[in-house]
């Protein structure tokens, strides 16, 4: 790096200290949580993207698809539930939740049973997503320590405190615009990387003659996912499309930190276009980051020198990096064979990735903070205080993050796959939750909790005893369990249940049709891909 590198990062940063204070007028909650209601769906969608495709996506997906053993474009099967999920939340779960005018998705849960409910799952939701996160920015900052020599403790404070304030400033509105921005920026860096990769290779026929013929399968339908021990049994079809079914339909749709954006959009149309979008949009993007692993990649068997780079920086960290090295490639890349200025721009990426996370977990634990518990104990809080309480709420749980950070060195070893793990548990009862909510009459609170709670102990008990079945099908066993429970209790204990809010259901036929046909036709795509790339 030199100079013009450096003058870009601090542009880059300045630009979003801007943004926060050009969004500084807020003075309700609706404003600072929720942008006023009156965001469109495009930058609604290119938020929600933004937050999906953290920094670890960018740096850990390609590394998986191009370089880790076991690896390949079976990483595209991630993306099957998503079109599903979308087609099930427009018309099931999220007219209700927006037409409730909540900002706490959770809130619903207790109007629709009690406050146990809410509680409970807010405060799941609080702890695993702020650990999360800090381990996302911890991770990003060794690379940039070990890469491009900035020091971790800089890098992490850079990150912190930048999105800290343009988020205490600008509320929801900055996040979002910040996003926006922040993916445009990511997904520029990608596609410089697959240029530039595919030219240090001499071009697409090189490409297409030297990758590995392994890597290139991306569905598998032998796989079931029910005898996985021994990890040769993952990223099947079948657990991938209705695991991930569940899991997507859960994140999008009862975690804060993407319900939130569809609880600001303008209205159901804005939402029906929003869901279309990332229905429809996830997996371009998510070839077109798995094709540049799959490029760089091949540059490595290629180039001995990206070899040496690799394993001189690797050595150099491993008590840091242990069991990390595959992903190093794209930093690696970055220093190696781009040039200054662009290298700026591809080092801001990084950071742009870190920062969409951070500022969105930032922004939705303010935002249940504020609405599962403080407003318990202050009920009549004005405006003006609840503004003020909201900002220093996001400054709290913005150094909580940081603070996972500093310390997440101590347990990164096996930390990304255990919180997947981790929300794979929760994700399964926290959608049965909400679909017992909303979609049955005679579930009381009681049968609820105690189907909660059995789905979350079902979960756990094939994560410590049952190692043979693949993790991405917790989402839906736990949901099912959770549901067959709760019915079951509420059915044998007879207690009268909330009717709570009006049940709206959403007539979207005609994008429910389009995202099915969709889905269709990715799983094609995919099956077709290795012909197409041989």
């Amino acid at each position: 790096m030199n100079y013009i590198d450096y003058i870009i990062i601090v542009v880059y940063m300045g630009g979003f200290l801007g943004i926060g204070y050009f969004f500084k007028e807020n003075k309700t909650s609706g404003d600072y949580f929720l942008g006023g209601r009156s965001i469109g769906w495009l930058p609604l969608s290119l938020s929600t993207m933004a937050t999906q495709l953290s920094a670890i996506s960018f740096i850990s997906a390609p590394a998986f698809v191009g370089l880790k053993e076991g690896g390949g474009l079976q990483w595209l099967t991630y993306e099957f539930g998503v079109p599903l999920a979308m087609a099930f939340l427009l018309i099931a779960i999220i007219p209700t939740l927006y037409k409730s005018g909540i900002v706490s998705v959770y809130e619903y849960l207790e109007q629709r049973f009690d406050a146990s409910s809410r509680l409970l799952i807010s405060f799941v939701f609080q702890i695993s997503r702020s650990v999360a996160t800090g381990v996302m920015v911890y991770t990003m900052a060794l690379i940039l320590q070990a890469t491009v020599q900035i020091d971790f403790w800089i890098s992490i404070l850079i990150i912190g405190v930048i999105t800290m304030i343009y988020s205490f400033q600008g509320g929801m509105k900055a996040v979002i615009w910040g996003d926006v921005i922040q993916m445009v920026i990511l997904f520029l860096g990608i596609v410089i990387c697959l240029f530039y990769g595919v030219s240090e290779l001499g071009g697409i026929d090189t490409f297409l003659t030297n990758v590995d013929q392994d890597r290139l399968t991306a569905v598998d339908f032998n796989k079931w996912g029910f005898n996985n021990a021994d990890k040769q049994d993952e990223f099947g079809f079948w657990p991938m499309v209705i695991g991930g079914f569940f899991l997507y339909a859960s994140y999008y749709g009862t975690d804060q930190t993407q319900s939130q954006r569809l609880l600001s959009a303008k209205g159901m149309p804005t939402i029906k276009k929003l869901l279309l979008a990332n229905g429809l949009f996830r997996f371009p993007l998510t070839l077109t980051y798995c094709i540049m692993g799959l490029v760089l990649g091949t540059l490595l068997v290629q180039d001995l020198g990206f070899q040496e780079m690799m394993d001189s920086v690797y050595q150099t960290n491993i008590g840091a990096l242990e069991g990390k090295k595959a992903d190093l490639m794209v930093p690696v890349f970055i220093i190696k064979y781009l040039p200054n200025g662009i290298i700026g721009i591809l080092i801001v990426a990084i950071m742009s990735a870190a920062m969409s996370s951070l500022s969105s977990t930032v922004n939705s634990l303010s935002a249940v903070t504020m609405e599962d518990f403080v407003k318990r104990f202050k009920p009549d809080i004005g405006d003006k205080l609840y503004v003020s309480y909201s900002r220093f709420l996001s400054i709290f749980w913005g150094l909580v993050c940081l603070f996972f950070a500093f310390f997440a060195g101590n347990i990164e070893g096996t930390v990304i796959e255990v919180i997947n793990k981790i929300s794979s548990v929760f994700y399964g009862p926290i959608l049965a939750a909400f679909i017992l909510a909303i979609l049955t009459k005679k579930t009381h609170a009681l049968g609820a909790n105690i189907g909660i709670v059995v789905g979350v102990l079902f979960n756990i008990y094939l994560w410590l005893y049952v190692p043979q079945v693949f993790w991405f099908w917790w989402n839906a066993l736990g949901c099912l369990m959770t549901i067959l429970v709760a019915l079951g209790v509420s059915y044998a204990v007879k207690r009268q249940a909330n009717k709570g809010l009006e049940v709206v259901y959403y007539s979207g036929k005609k994008e429910v049709a389009i995202l099915v046909l969709y889905f269709a036709a990715i799983v094609t795509f995919s099956l077709l891909l290795p012909d197409l790339l041989s």
